[in-house]
């Protein structure tokens, strides 16, 4: 009786100590995708890869830019535990341009102050200085590492690339950011979009073209399943101790 009670407090203090992973992104990392009840985020799927509490907070329509103003990396950050891990990823919704109308998404594009360069506009009839997206990752990524967190920034996912019938896919910018970002604040870059790529490369254009139902962008629960196998494949190339706690891939 002695032995089983020991058991089950060492199992108690054991999933207390384990870290969890936090989620900070947009619609295709989102549980519910677009939201339109045919699609879903990877996020809802990293569990099925790795031994760790997932905890999603991406925001459909959210870029690094909204996901900053809206407050919601100091959300997470107010739940964060040293040890823990957060995993930040957009890149869909932070194109664009600023005027003539400000969507309130797009980041300043890089200018000749580099990835210091701010622009200025009005969003809601509220005056904000909009950064580069590399400046919004690698703030995020200061505001957890000071609290104790391991922080990986990922590029994201690519939109259908048999979309026109034939395999196209170029890196975007945005795996440079982030690596730029990663290297400016010494945590962990995953180039998620090479590994998504990758694999609806190798499932071939009928079997890719299933994983979007409505568009290019958002994927079925089977695409997302795909889509967070290929962030495990990402994670497996770095040097992030997350990588212990992959279950298979």
């Amino acid at each position: 009786m002695f032995t089983k009670a020991l058991v089950s407090l060492i199992a108690a203090a054991s999933a207390l100590a384990a870290p969890t992973v936090y989620l900070c992104g947009d619609s295709t990392m989102a549980a519910t995708g677009a939201a339109d009840g045919a699609t879903a985020g990877w996020g809802a799927y990293l569990s099925n890869y790795i031994s760790l509490t997932v905890s999603n907070k991406a925001i459909a329509g959210r870029s690094a830019r909204s996901y900053t103003r809206e407050g919601r990396f100091t959300a997470v950050a107010a739940l964060v535990q040293a040890g823990d891990y957060v995993v930040i990823e957009f890149g869909h919704n932070d194109g664009g341009s600023l005027t003539p109308t400000d969507n309130g998404r797009t980041d300043c594009p890089v200018g000749s102050a580099g990835y210091a360069t701010t622009c200025s506009t009005t969003y809601n009839g509220v005056a904000e200085t909009v950064l580069t997206y590399e400046a919004y990752y690698v703030n995020a990524a200061n505001l957890f590492k000071a609290k104790g967190a391991n922080v990986i920034l990922s590029s994201p996912t690519v939109s259908n690339p048999w979309e026109t019938g034939s395999f196209v896919y170029s890196t975007s910018r945005f795996v440079g950011y982030g690596t730029d970002a990663a290297s400016a604040t010494g945590q962990t870059f995953a180039n998620h979009e090479i590994y998504t790529a990758t694999l609806f490369k190798n499932a071939g254009a009928t079997v890719t073209d299933s994983y979007f139902p409505n568009d290019h962008t958002h994927t079925s629960p089977a695409g997302a399943n795909v889509v967070a196998r290929a962030f495990v494949l990402a994670l497996e190339a770095t040097n992030s101790t997350l990588k212990s706690y992959i279950t298979h891939d």
